[in-house]
Order: structure tokens, then C-alpha cells, then sequence
């Protein structure tokens, strides 16, 4: 039995595996962003599930993957966010602190597109304070604006559009001009930077 196969088991309705999906990736995939290798073999569905981690636009790509095969459309939305809360580490990686080309799932459900982001999975949201999020198939599961202290978090600046396939080239392009502290990891086979995200302090 596939993953996908594995996730939805039981389940006949496509919102409700879609939302089964949704949670299977959110909290069984680690939110790793210092895995961010935009390479073709990088931001393969495959690749996610070998490494059990993943950075939001490589766990968006995943969702699309699993909801495609489940015979429900899927497309790959990008955004430009300012993080008001990130880690020491993960600043020095991406001045300034927006997050340019951040990754979300638009799903074809019940005649319209809904949005789906799971990136940060709950123990990630446990430790950092923020609020997870949620998706019932029905309404956008985007960024929230403030934690669960009332902190800003996360500000949207600029929609990218969605797409079929990621735009590779044009992310490589941005984060060449904008993260010249990133590593080249553009052929690692490897994302290992020295530390997990989940075990940094975060500030803001």
C-alpha cells in the first residue's frame, strides 16, 4: 500500500482526505527550512517521504502530489511573507526577514480552490508558541498574523500566483539576489546545516 493509500484507508470523500492528507503531511513531515534544496530531486514528493522532513514549499509540493494521485486537482501557490518571528540561525540565512517564494497547496474541493499550508508541524507550534494551522477542506488554512501571545507572526506581502509545477528557475533567481548568506545546496544531497530548526530559540 502506497502513502497516500495508507493516509486515506477507510476514508471515500474527497474533502475528508484531502483534510487527512493535509494533517498526515502538517505533523508527519518535520518543518525544516534549512532543507530548502531548490534542485529538481530536491522538491521531489519522493524525497520529502524518504527524509520525513521538509521546508513549506517542498511539503506543499508533497500535499499536491498525494491529492493529484487521489484524483483531486491540486495547484502550487507562492507568496512573499515577513517572518516577525524566526530564529538567530535562520535570520543570518535570509536577510531581510521576508520569506520570498513561501510555499502553500490550492486544492480543487466541493467546485472552488481552497488554500492549504502544512508547514509547521504541532510540536514545532507547541514550542515556538504559534497557532497551527488548521484545515477543514472548506476555508483557506493560510499563515496566521499574530502567535498565540498576540505577537505579529507572519505578514503577507506579495502573491506569486499558482502554478502546475514549481518555478524553479525564477526561485532559484530570487534567492540568489535576495539570501547570499544561503548555502549552495542546489546539488546537496544533504541539508544538514548544522543544528535543527526545532531546537533553535526563536526571537524577534
Amino acid at each position: 500500500m502506497s502513502y497516500v493509500e495508507d493516509v486515506v484507508a477507510g476514508v471515500e470523500e474527497d474533502t475528508k482526505r484531502a483534510v487527512a492528507v493535509y494533517y498526515a503531511i502538517r505533523d508527519g513531515i518535520l518543518y525544516d527550512p534549512y532543507s530548502a534544496d531548490i534542485s529538481v530531486a530536491g522538491l521531489k514528493a519522493t524525497t520529502v517521504l524518504e527524509e520525513k522532513r521538509g521546508w513549506c514549499v517542498s511539503k506543499a509540493i508533497l500535499l499536491a502530489a498525494c491529492c493529484r494521485a487521489l484524483g483531486i486537482p491540486a495547484r502550487l501557490g507562492y507568496a512573499d511573507v515577513f517572518n516577525h518571528l524566526s530564529t538567530e540561525k535562520l535570520r543570518q540565512r535570509m536577510k531581510p526577514n521576508v520569506f520570498y517564494w513561501h510555499g502553500y497547496t490550492a486544492l480543487y474541493l466541493d467546485d472552488r480552490w481552497v488554500k492549504a499550508t502544512p508547514a509547521f508541524n504541532i510540536e514545532l507550534c507547541e514550542k515556538f508558541g504559534l497557532k497551527p494551522l488548521e484545515f477543514n477542506g472548506r476555508d483557506d488554512s493560510i499563515y496566521h498574523a499574530f502567535d498565540q501571545a498576540g505577537n505579529r507572526h507572519m505578514e503577507y506581502l506579495h502573491d506569486r500566483g499558482q502554478f502546475l509545477e514549481p518555478p524553479i528557475e525564477a526561485m532559484r533567481r530570487t534567492f540568489d539576489e535576495y539570501y547570499p548568506g544561503w548555502p549552495d545546496i542546489s546539488d546537496a544531497t544533504e541539508a544538514d546545516f548544522g543544528g535543527e530548526f526545532a531546537d533553535e530559540t526563536a526571537t524577534r
